[in-house]
């Protein structure tokens, strides 16, 4: 296992970060605005790793592919792209499962990315055919770019990785750029090892709190440049796996690059949902009213979290029907919540999102 040496600068971003995961705890998006920035976010994902890869589907042709009926023919990109997609989902039902990083999880991965392949194209690579060498090979000149492992080598070097990721002590950002660096290098498949890395690393970062809420897409920042993406991986190291790649002698080169995207990332992601609360709340506001935007404000202003519709009437000298009819409008546009006892609704709650961003809702209301 690779041994990392805590440099000032990857200390520095590891405390960027943190810092950023915890400003996004105070940002409380509505649950329509999140489901729908994560499904957008999961699809530039996969367009992303999959461009990494060399697919050749632009984001809207990948974007296409992905909404298309499930019963529909798909050519080779179109279904590596779905492919990714339904590993992001699977990875997701794992998440709420608590499901630990484990061989089996990555087989399972590994099998939805490659769904629709051959048989021998799913589960670990097996042995080659006297005088084959697996490699990777360079498309254009047909040298021999990375000598992975021998494949009896695969499932103790995967083993390994497991037990480091499930009994360290090292950050969990280290320990996701581990996962990613060592599943590309061990190269377990004869294909999608690429993919699977990058889906396990993004599945470590979300077992421990650094998903950032499903939110952007971190395959993106791979993509920009996958010139400087694979270089820092292979950190100008020998082809071969046993001269070099299985302890480099400088992991902080990759840890550097995986950092520097990581923090990329979350301050996308912060920007996002600062930009879509600011953008929903809004939104939201615009479909009331003078007189039931002066309600939410009394509301918010007198932190009236939990009410009656006729004890908040004789507060405001209007009638009860007056109060429902407002309430009625700010339970559709989700600043209230109505509390139900036998089919008839006897008091209201403000919504989870109102509370948290009562300040912006009240600056908006008096603009």
């Amino acid at each position: 296992m690779i041994k990392i040496t805590l440099t000032n600068e990857i200390l520095k971003r590891i405390s960027a970060i943190d810092e950023i995961r915890f400003s996004l705890r105070s940002v409380a998006l509505p649950s329509i605005t999140k489901n729908r920035l994560r499904k957008n976010s999961k699809k530039k994902s996969s367009f992303a790793s999959n461009k990494i890869e060399g697919n050749p589907l632009t984001e809207t042709q990948a974007n296409e592919a992905i909404e298309r009926d499930a019963h529909k023919h798909f050519l080779k990109p179109e279904q590596e792209v779905r492919n990714y997609f339904l590993a992001l989902n699977l990875l997701e039902e794992k998440l709420k499962k608590k499901a630990p990083f484990s061989t089996e999880l990555i087989l399972e991965v590994q099998a939805m990315v490659e769904k629709g392949a051959s048989k021998e194209k799913i589960g670990y690579r097996g042995e080659m055919p006297p005088g084959v060498l697996f490699a990777v090979y360079d498309s254009e000149t047909g040298v021999p770019e990375y000598i992975p492992p021998e494949h009896i080598d695969i499932p103790v070097l995967l083993n390994e990785l497991v037990d480091y990721v499930n009994t360290t002590d090292d950050h969990p950002l280290i320990v996701a750029a581990v996962v990613h660096y060592q599943l590309v290098t061990i190269h377990p498949f004869e294909d999608g090892n690429g993919r699977t890395a990058r889906l396990m690393s993004g599945y470590v970062l979300d077992l421990n709190g650094y998903g950032f809420n499903g939110i952007g897409s971190l395959e993106e920042y791979f993509a920009y440049d996958p010139d400087e993406y694979y270089a820092s991986l292979q950190m100008g190291l020998p082809a071969l796996y046993y001269a070099g790649r299985a302890n480099p002698p400088h992991p902080e080169i990759w840890i550097n690059y995986f950092l520097r995207m990581v923090q990329l990332y979350s301050e996308k992601v912060y920007a996002i949902s600062l930009s879509g609360v600011a953008d929903e709340t809004a939104s939201a506001l615009s479909h009331l009213n003078a007189r039931e935007k002066e309600f939410l404000a009394f509301l918010l202003n007198n932190k009236l979290s939990d009410f009656t519709p006729i004890e908040v009437s004789k507060r405001l000298g209007v009638t009860n029907k007056t109060v429902i009819n407002r309430c009625a409008k700010l339970t559709t546009n989700g600043f209230l919540i109505p509390n139900i006892v036998k089919e008839r609704i006897r008091s209201y709650s403000v919504s989870a999102f109102a509370k948290e961003n009562s300040q912006l809702i009240i600056s908006l209301i008096q603009e």
